[in-house]
């Protein structure tokens, strides 16, 4: 249970869940009032000991599942080294009829019994073969596309009632969904170990999904994440300034106090700090795959709107355009870059990304746009479709500015690579970053928004 509990809690820490001593201790003070052949007693020990965000039980469970999962006989399993025989239509309505039955009386005995008949029948399950099992789940499920249709109620129903039935159904095919990933991860284990599935099946957190090749279910899930973090991080930083309000020795104050001590300099007095939030304006390629990274960019710093004294936002294909009274419209980002591409002038000539075209024009229409308090921040791949990279354009824009920071989401081992051109706008940068998910995007904006040298990594920070 030891050795099983600690490579648990290697792969928690693996998948970026942050799992302290502590709460490891907490853990296993948990187990000892829980009987420990329950599962799911388990399960929820240590899910309320070791999570404390909501987003992160997911992987918890998929980690929980391998690890401590359920072994079941070869002959439960209905397995061999070949594979399993192919199920008729009858034999797959009579599993559908079973698993209704089950669900609908709350039988789980008969539940388990069902799914694991559905398993060895449907997914077409072979021992040493390597096939991850999302795959033999994605087989299961297109076999079982019957069930919905035999949970739903007979008879029409109407407002209120069909409403909770169709919750209820929505429901049941979770459950059902959950189940039967189970117990092909329980197989999967069997057969080749714990660690080796558990890395087939790491999915990254929200805030780790590389933006530029994210699935539309990832982008999903780092949408519903993006205001939460944006709060999280609102207040940290709104507490990190409150701790610095200790500003320059005031030397008169404090020669006036020491009058009460007999000239003795017991009492420094200081000024209060001048803490001035930046300005900030966001210049953002919106071109292919570079769409997702920058609608969530501008989200993001909207979301972090109160940390700037002003926020304007230009995006770019081969024109530019000012954005702001977009995005600052509308209560959500829903549809953003549909707006963007439909009422925004960002394509001039043929749709390619044209970053000289672009900096020269937006020097030209908005020469106030970026002024000594601005911070300026470009979010963009810098690759120029092999056309005039404009960067003494930039140099002059960037020359104006308070700080100029650029957003690369690429690899930065892809930098300069084909028709990137990042080398040439770097010397007019202050700092250049690698920023691919949205926890990386997340430190960034806390360092322009108060910044601290100190704090800054050099995996992430590029000079």
């Amino acid at each position: 249970m030891i050795t099983t509990l600690g490579s648990f809690l290697g792969e928690l820490r693996s998948l970026g869940i942050p799992v302290s001593t502590a709460e490891v201790l907490d853990a296993a003070e948990a187990l000892r009032f829980v009987e420990i052949a329950d599962r799911e007693n388990v399960r929820e020990a240590l899910a309320a000991t070791l999570i404390k965000n909501p987003r992160h039980r997911a992987p918890f469970d998929v980690a929980f599942d391998v690890f401590f999962y359920e072994a079941q006989s070869s002959s439960d399993q209905g397995v061999d080294d070949g594979a399993a025989p192919a199920a008729g239509e009858s034999d797959v309505e009579a599993l559908i009829a079973r698993m209704v039955e089950a669900l609908r009386s709350g039988d789980n005995a008969q539940l388990q019994s069902a799914i694991r008949s559905a398993v060895t029948q449907l997914s077409g399950f072979q021992t040493g073969r390597p096939v991850g099992g999302r795959y033999y789940l994605y087989r299961v499920m297109q076999r079982l596309q019957g069930i919905e249709h035999a949970l739903a109620p007979d008879g029409a129903l109407s407002g209120l009632e069909a409403r909770l039935s169709t919750d209820e159904v929505d429901s049941l095919l979770r459950l059902l969904q959950a189940e039967i990933r189970r117990e092909i991860t329980s197989r999967l284990v069997a057969d080749r170990g714990a660690e080796t599935v558990a890395r087939t099946l790491r999915e990254p957190l929200a805030e780790d999904v590389d933006l530029m090749h994210a699935t539309q279910a990832e982008l999903e899930r780092v949408e519903a994440v993006i205001a939460p973090l944006a709060r999280k991080l609102a207040t940290r930083l709104g507490q990190r300034r409150r701790r610095h309000r200790t500003g320059r020795l005031d030397v008169r104050r404090t020669i006036r106090m020491s009058l009460a001590h007999g000239g003795a300099l017991i009492e420094p007095r200081f000024r209060p700090p001048r803490i001035s939030k930046p300005e900030i304006v966001l210049l953002c390629d919106v071109s292919g795959s570079m769409a997702a990274f920058a609608r969530f960019t501008m989200q993001f710093t909207y979301a972090m709107g109160t940390q700037f004294s002003r926020v304007r936002t230009f995006a770019f294909i081969d024109e530019v355009d000012e954005v702001t009274h977009l995005l600052a419209a509308g209560s959500g980002f829903d549809g953003t870059m549909t707006t963007i591409g439909d009422t925004a002038t960002v394509v001039g000539r043929d749709g390619h990304s044209d970053y000289g075209a672009v900096l020269r024009a937006f020097q030209d229409r908005y020469p106030d746009a970026v002024t000594a308090r601005s911070t300026l921040i470009v979010a963009g791949d810098a690759r120029t479709n092999f056309r005039d990279a404009g960067d003494e354009v930039f140099s002059e824009v960037a020359d104006r500015a308070r700080a100029t920071f650029w957003l690369n989401p690429e690899a930065s081992r892809f930098w300069d690579t084909g028709d990137s051109e990042m080398s040439r706008y770097r010397p007019a940068c202050d700092v250049v970053y690698e920023v691919r998910t949205l926890r990386q995007l997340e430190q960034f904006v806390a360092d322009v928004a108060i910044p601290d040298p100190a704090g800054i990594s050099s995996e992430r920070v590029l000079n």
